[in-house]
């Protein structure tokens, strides 16, 4: 018999599924004691036995399958899913994924044994890979926003299912904001001028939450415009507000121990419970932080309370979001949950390997192709597979375990292939030159992963070569797969020059393999190389020797080259370039002198600069980090069985084209994406070519004028002109011609994947509203489409246009910016120099300042108009004086205005209103240029006529 507490409980009306949630969730609320609300607040929320309330845990990962809970069905890398460009496949990949964590939830323990497996998906990353040197690079979908939230929006829906009651999963978004760089990331700033703000990294996010398919968010490590993303005005401003008309508010969390990375390593406030505060009202609600240990962030929001920084509305807010999510995944309704029959036997089920198996298929991209594939059994019998990737396929940090892999050599043996598989790489042995005893008693082969990376793989066990926790060094893992990569090393020259002998140096602690005079023992201890033990390298297989021996016993090579998606360029470590590892580049170059019949594949998480390959190579191919099927993909679509379907998501830059500087996030002024980049890449965004050929014809406009507020129909032919079925994947550009902003080279509007039987045509129409040809203009702080000339593109990648059409949009030109009598934001400038994008104070607005003392700043207004401005205000903060002389300069076009002198306002959140009276006339509409001369910050300016009582 149960218990008179529990049965009760039962009967209280937050257990009566005919209410309505809201009322469900308030009665609980008002049920729990402010500690029980309090500790709501933490990613472990305790069991409250009383009312029969379980344990709560937030987040599971679930970026491509479900993640470190055990075996489980991985699927291809998000950037792979980005690849399809396809959103009905990522749904299902999504569904997969939902299925199976239900099955973990339902059957299987927690990793560290407390509570059950949270149905709270991490997942899908909606952060742009602006910069493919990214670290998490293979998290995100596409560099384009479109694409992006397009894809995010399916896999959201895919996760959370289509029941009008219950959620299989609760989607999380993640990273909220302008999170693309690892190294520093915790107190780098994301500087985002309004138009990159609104028009890029808001619109991946802003569909997936205004189409009520995500039920969360994830705030990001970085800072924005100086402030950290945790207290972010935008939480509120942006996210919360998208959500209002799905009529579910958003559940906001942190990301792990960043609460407490306010504090330090930010510094941002001066103690723990002022941040978490902070955090709170920003619209934090839920604390991963501390891991398990609830009771230091539960401490902190206690101690914030009695202080008066917080009061109970702002924890019952956040408590009532936590809550109405667990209503919505049926916690409370067990008898009604649609989901129950979902067994363990789901997990890695026979369906799902075969969704896997088309994913990693759908997501390959064919790069350039001069007739080599696919390959036939009559004219290529023997397949020489050489490279690192020959064999092998990896997990990244955030996929599950793999149930079984399946390499390129197998697959295509399974094919009923003849291969021979060669990795390239060297065996040798190192010898110590103390005690002549080789490292580990045995031999290793040898790896470059980029950057100076090396593993050693035992030759015997295939064991990689790993630092342990006392220094010692033993071949022990078969898997890399760690937060602490301790499997990576140098051979750095021998101080004393002998080209036979080398340094063994640790990547993780830089400290040197050095040998115990007393006991032989060998452990990473040396400081210097001076200490550092000297190993003779001898080699004993000539790897590039071994590889170009296979391929001119073949017929055809095929080299597999790329990342381990642990090593050079993961979470925490972003890559420095985009080159091949320089022994891989030779590996390549070696194979193709004696076989020139050799074909690339890349199997990576991010683009690499092919220059080479692309010049020399008949064939070249790309997948991410395909799962499970990776192998039987490449086999299936490189011996023509399955048509190349995969398109790139982001631009393969060349490796002679200087990239802007990693935390130069400005989009439009850096030159970054297809968008907005002007030299001509190696392989553009969207690009991928097919076995078969398609032509595009018969574009039509509904109509060639719309209104701003209108849309229309673009219709065109698709038709396969080839010999075989394949896909293609419809790409549907806009542009603005003589724009008054610096518009996008083009901007893409719409997609559509479509496959197609030999000679068959399909009719393909796109409604494309008019806002597609917004703008933010930054006098009205607002979306804006011009009047005006724009083009409509139908293309098969960003640099193929195959079909336009122009389409005008009536109306009268747009009026000049008024800038007298209002306010006007420093921010909302149209150009500038040498600025730094700043916080207003810790909660919320923005400002600018000089990037550097070296040079004055300076921002660009256009077309103002100045009729009858006599006197200017400014609001500005200076901290002191150190830095000499402060001044803010004004200027219509090249003549001086005025100029007001900064005073010292003692901090950067003290600002003050300097005025000065126009020293020239000026009347008609103006360029308007700021000119920021020394260190302090300006918020805002305005203008007022003679005799006004302000500016």
């Amino acid at each position: 018999m149960g218990s008179p507490s529990l049965t009760a409980a039962a009967r209280l009306p937050f257990r009566d599924p005919a209410l309505p949630v809201a009322k469900r969730v308030d009665d609980l609320l008002e049920r729990l004691t402010l500690d029980e609300r309090i500790a709501l607040l933490h990613q472990y929320a305790p069991a409250v036995e009383r009312l029969g309330v379980a344990a709560f845990r937030t987040g599971t990962e679930a970026l491509h399958g479900v993640s470190w809970l055990g075996e489980a069905t991985v699927f291809p890398q998000a950037v792979g899913l980005g690849a399809t460009w396809d959103e009905e496949l990522v749904r299902e990949v999504a569904q997969a994924v939902s299925v199976e964590l239900r099955a973990f939830h339902y059957h299987r323990p927690t990793a560290n044994g407390v509570g059950t497996n949270s149905l709270q998906a991490w997942a899908p990353v909606l952060n742009l890979l602006r910069d493919p040197r990214w670290g998490r690079n293979e998290e995100g979908y596409s560099e384009d926003p479109e694409h992006t939230a397009r894809l995010g929006t399916a896999y959201c829906r895919g996760l959370a299912g289509d029941h009008p009651t219950y959620l299989r999963a609760a989607p999380v978004l993640k990273h909220f904001l302008a999170y693309n760089n690892e190294d520093d990331r915790c107190v780098t700033s994301s500087g985002l001028r309004p138009r990159v703000l609104q028009e890029y990294d808001l619109a991946a996010f802003r569909p997936a939450v205004a189409s009520g398919a995500a039920t969360g968010a994830m705030a990001a490590y970085n800072l924005v415009n100086g402030r950290p993303c945790h207290v972010s005005p935008l939480i509120r401003t942006q996210l919360r507000e998208w959500a209002v008309p799905t009529g579910h508010e958003l559940f906001v969390v942190s990301d792990a121990e960043a609460p407490s990375n306010l504090v330090d390593p930010e510094h941002y406030f001066a103690d723990h419970p002022e941040g978490h505060a902070a955090a709170l009202k920003a619209g934090i609600d839920s604390f991963t932080d501390q891991n398990e240990d609830s009771s230091t962030v539960t401490g902190r929001l206690r101690e914030a309370l009695e202080r008066g920084l917080i009061d109970e509305a702002d924890i019952d807010r956040a408590a009532r979001r936590h809550l109405q999510l667990r209503f919505r995944l049926g916690e409370f309704d067990p008898d009604l949950d649609p989901y129950a029959g979902i067994g363990p036997e789901v997990i890695a089920c026979p369906g799902h390997r075969a969704l896997a198996r088309r994913a990693a298929t759908e997501s390959v991209v064919l790069l350039k192709n001069d007739g080599l594939l696919p390959l036939r059994a009559e004219r290529s019998p023997r397949i020489a597979v050489i490279g690192p990737h020959a064999d092998s396929v990896y997990e990244d940090w955030y996929s599950g375990t793999l149930p079984y892999r399946v390499g390129i050599a197998s697959g295509l043996r399974a094919a009923s292939a003849e291969v021979v598989t060669a990795e390239g790489s060297d065996r040798i042995v190192l010898r110590s030159r103390t005690t002549g005893a080789p490292l580990g008693g045995t031999t290793f082969d040898v790896q470059d992963w980029g950057g100076g990376a090396l593993t050693l793989r035992d030759t015997l066990t295939g064991r990689y070569l790993t630092r342990k926790d006392d220094d010692s060094l033993l071949a022990e893992p078969t898997v890399i797969k760690s937060w602490f990569v301790n499997e990576t090393f140098r051979l750095e020259p021998d101080p004393l020059g002998d080209a036979d002998t080398v340094l063994l140096r640790n990547i993780h602690t830089g400290r040197y393999a050095a040998v115990d005079s007393a006991d032989g023992r060998v452990a990473t201890t040396a400081a210097t190389p001076q200490e550092a033990e000297r190993w003779q390298r001898e080699l004993l297989r000539d790897g590039t020797a071994e590889a170009r021996a296979a391929a001119e016993a073949a017929d055809v090579a095929i080299v597999v080259l790329g990342n381990h998606p642990l090593i050079d360029g993961r979470e925490t470590e972003d890559r420095s370039g985009i080159a091949l590892p320089a022994g891989q580049e030779a590996l390549l170059r070696a194979v193709a002198a004696v076989r020139p019949d050799t074909a690339l594949v890349v199997m990576s998480s991010y683009p690499y600069a092919l220059d080479w390959a692309d010049e020399h190579l008949p064939a070249v191919m790309w997948t991410s980090h395909g799962g499970q099927e990776t192998g039987t993909a490449l086999a299936a679509v490189l011996l023509g069985e399955a048509d190349p379907a995969g398109r790139l998501p982001q631009t393969w830059y060349r490796g002679d084209d200087e990239l802007p500087h990693p935390l130069d996030y400005d989009v439009i002024k850096a030159g970054w994406t297809y968008q907005y980049h002007r030299a001509a890449p190696t392989y553009p965004f969207g690009h991928g070519l097919s076995y078969t050929e398609f032509t595009h014809s018969d574009l039509r406009l509904s109509t060639t004028e719309v209104a701003g507020d209108g849309a229309l129909d673009v219709s065109l032919t698709l038709t396969n002109t080839g010999g075989r079925t394949g896909s293609e994947v419809v790409q549907l550009y806009v542009r603005a011609l003589n724009a008054r902003y610096e518009a996008p080279r083009l901007r893409l509007a719409d997609f559509r994947k479509v496959r197609l039987e030999p000679g068959a045509s399909r009719e393909v129409v796109f409604r494309l509203p008019a806002e597609r040809f917004a703008h933010w203009d930054v006098a009205t702080g607002a979306f804006t489409v011009d009047p005006g000339a724009y083009e409509v593109l139908v293309a098969r990648s960003a640099e193929d246009v195959v079909l336009t059409a122009p389409l005008t949009v009536p109306g009268a030109p747009p009026a000049p910016r008024a800038v007298l009598g209002r306010r006007t934001l420093a921010v909302d400038f149209d150009d500038y120099t040498a600025l730094a994008l700043v916080d207003a104070d810790r909660a919320e607005g923005d400002a600018v300042a000089p990037a550097g003392p070296a040079r004055p700043a300076g921002l660009l207004f256009r077309r103002a108009d100045l009729t009858g401005a006599a006197r200017c205000e400014a609001r500005v903060a200076r901290v002191d004086a150190g830095g000499g002389e402060a001044r803010l300069e004004i200027l219509a076009g090249d003549r001086p205005l005025t100029e007001l002198a900064v005073p010292v306002t003692g901090g950067p959140y003290t600002w003050t209103t300097v005025t000065a009276e126009v020293t020239v006339p000026v009347d008609g509409v103006h360029d308007l240029r700021l000119i920021l001369h020394g260190d302090f910050r300006l918020s805002s300016f305005s203008f007022a006529a003679s005799g006004d009582e302000g500016a």
